[in-house]
């Protein structure tokens, strides 16, 4: 069984990591493939189309088809130009998987407005100029189509990476509000499309950079995911932000309040009232980010007493 048989895929970031694990695995599905690589460094220094062309000869030498779209995906106009590239060479543009990143880490307190632009563009950015242009096309297709976003675990916080945690966070909500205007273009009889995110943790030049240690797994194994959710078999599935590492893969929570309070007698909250009543009504949710941390800072004290 051939998951993508003559759908056409494009992938932002498909020259290296993630990106070329997807595009490979696509084509070895059937799918004709669309490798968007800018081939910049990490820095956002020397672009070039090498790594995306050197992806496409893989596949090609495999017998699948692919085509090359070098550009920055921050940018409009690129993000036309891939989805009219799928759509000009193979007929349509069935799904679309967003994994091109960039990392400028730094505190916030001392984060550069440049930094913190640079990593918006490329993330979250990049993700709205390929899933407009792409649903543009999938709305107007019997088919509709699949979106893939790419989020990270981050987005709940970090502690030097302020910009890409919120856009990883801003990736979440873009997908879903997506995946909510899909659904209610489907009631009135629009096609299936689905949008979802997989918050990956894999071992690629990105996750080189992080200053922690994290849990990793092969970007091969994040493909079959990807795939399953650009398929007919996993159109149903739809909003869903699922983490994948290794041989685990697991589906966040749905946003939602978790519990409320109101003010007594019909009336509205003065501060001295939520001083009293949020402690034993509300309270809050712990950031297991910082939950964490305060437990790795306990058990460093308790070592340096022992």
């Amino acid at each position: 069984m051939s998951y993508l048989e003559g759908k056409t895929i494009a992938i932002t970031g498909g020259g290296g990591g993630i990106g070329r694990s997807v595009a490979l695995a696509a084509s070895a599905e059937g799918a004709n493939v669309v490798v968007a690589d800018y081939g910049v460094e990490m820095d956002g220094s020397d672009p070039k189309s090498d790594v995306a062309d050197a992806v496409v000869t893989e596949v090609t030498a495999a017998g699948g088809k692919a085509i090359a779209v070098a550009g920055d995906v921050s940018r409009m106009d690129v993000g036309e130009e891939i989805v009219t590239a799928a759509v000009d060479t193979y007929g349509s543009i069935d799904g679309v998987v967003c994994v091109a990143g960039n990392l400028r880490e730094r505190m916030l307190f001392n984060m550069s407005e440049d930094e913190w632009d640079a990593v918006i563009a490329v993330h979250l950015k990049g993700h709205f100029t390929v899933y407009r242009h792409a649903f543009n096309v999938m709305r107007k297709q019997d088919t509709g189509g699949s979106l893939v976003g790419f989020t990270s675990g981050a987005f709940i916080a970090s502690t030097a990476q302020a910009n890409y945690a919120a856009a990883k966070g801003g990736i979440i909500s873009l997908t879903r509000s997506a995946a909510l205007t899909a659904a209610s273009l489907r009631m009135r009889g629009g096609p299936p499309i689905n949008a979802n995110c997989i918050a990956p943790t894999a071992r690629t030049r990105m996750s080189e950079n992080v200053p922690f240690e994290i849990e990793t797994g092969s970007p091969d194994a994040i493909a079959p995911m990807v795939v399953y959710l650009l398929s007919d078999a996993g159109r149903e599935v739809n909003s869903q932000t699922y983490s994948v590492v290794g041989g685990r893969i697991s589906v966040w929570n749905q946003p939602q309040e978790v519990r409320s309070m109101f003010a007594p007698d019909g009336g509205e909250w003065t501060t001295e009232l939520i001083e009293e009543w949020l402690p034993k009504t509300v309270k809050t949710e712990p950031n297991p980010f910082i939950a964490d941390l305060e437990k790795r800072m306990a058990d460093m004290a308790q070592q340096e007493q022992g």
